[in-house]
């Protein structure tokens, strides 16, 4: 029913009683209407609406519209006169030649223009009526593929974090990794992350989804350190928290010892001494 409807307030009912539609489109629609009684009862009525509508919007043709059908028909008075010398002399009395069914002639003219100019307006009409539709149409399927793009973006976002989850049990039930959990400092007291440090290979690994870290700007980025003897040493830089182009979890450098692991927002490229005013989390080993 709901794809009846649609056909129904397509506009093509409209274009078929205009007979503005090719021989197989015109085939297609009497078909539906032969098994449609729906179709048949909207044929009916828009037939019924433009004959009411030409009714209705009837113009009389302008006397000067008449006379100029009357001398194309040759239906204008002729004076016969004679002239001899400086003297017109009357020769035949001047008749009205009427042609056969005149009358009907005129009237059907006057009908046939009228009908013209009706058929132009409700053809104008049923154009705009259509071009409305097709908008209308356009901006449901942009806002379908609006809807279809927000929906594979939560997709995308939800394998994304899954896959993030998925690590950080494997990791937290194996026997090689040590999960260090940082907490926020003054800079940023509400946030955390956690890194993985493998006890055999001192690979250092990072997980994104299981952080939640200051929003930086184009200009800086976070920096990975590792407490060694008191003195800090750059594991590398990684950037935004919030971005799932990359993988859930992103190696950075090893580090053979640490007493304790911190993040701060440094320059882009990074620095060599931490700032401590940016200092975001930390946590001990």
């Amino acid at each position: 029913m709901e794809n009846l409807k649609a056909y129904i307030e397509s506009g093509v009912l409209e274009l078929y009683v205009l007979g503005d539609l090719s021989p197989e489109e015109t085939l297609q629609v009497e078909e539906m209407a032969s098994q449609n009684p729906e179709v048949r009862d909207e044929i009916a009525a828009i037939e019924l609406a433009m004959e009411n509508y030409a009714m209705q919007n009837a113009i009389e043709p302008s006397a000067d519209v008449e006379t100029k059908l009357f001398e194309k028909l040759g239906l204008q008075n002729e004076d016969e006169v004679e002239t001899i010398g400086s003297t017109p002399q009357y020769q035949e009395q001047s008749r009205i030649v009427r042609l056969d069914n005149s009358d009907g002639k005129i009237r059907t003219l006057r009908f046939a223009l009228v009908a013209c100019i009706a058929l132009l307006v409700v053809s104008g009409v049923a154009l705009l009526i259509t071009y409305n539709k097709l908008n209308a149409a356009h901006d449901q399927i942009a806002s379908l593929n609006l809807d279809k793009q927000k929906f594979a973006g939560i997709v995308s976002q939800l394998e994304y974090e899954n896959k993030g989850l998925d690590n950080m049990v494997t990791m937290a039930d194996s026997k090689e990794w040590a999960t260090i959990r940082m907490s926020g400092q003054a800079f940023s007291p509400n946030s955390k992350m956690n890194v993985y440090w493998n006890k055999k290979d001192k690979s250092v690994l990072i997980n994104y989804v299981a952080m939640d870290l200051p929003t930086t700007d184009a200009q800086h980025e976070y920096q990975l350190w590792a407490l060694v003897n008191g003195k800090p040493v750059s594991l590398g830089v990684f950037g935004k928290t919030d971005s799932v182009t990359h993988e859930a979890l992103q190696k950075m450098q090893t580090i053979q010892e640490a007493q304790a692991f911190a993040v701060t927002i440094e320059p882009m490229g990074g620095s060599v001494n931490p700032t401590m005013e940016k200092l975001s989390v930390m946590g001990g080993v």
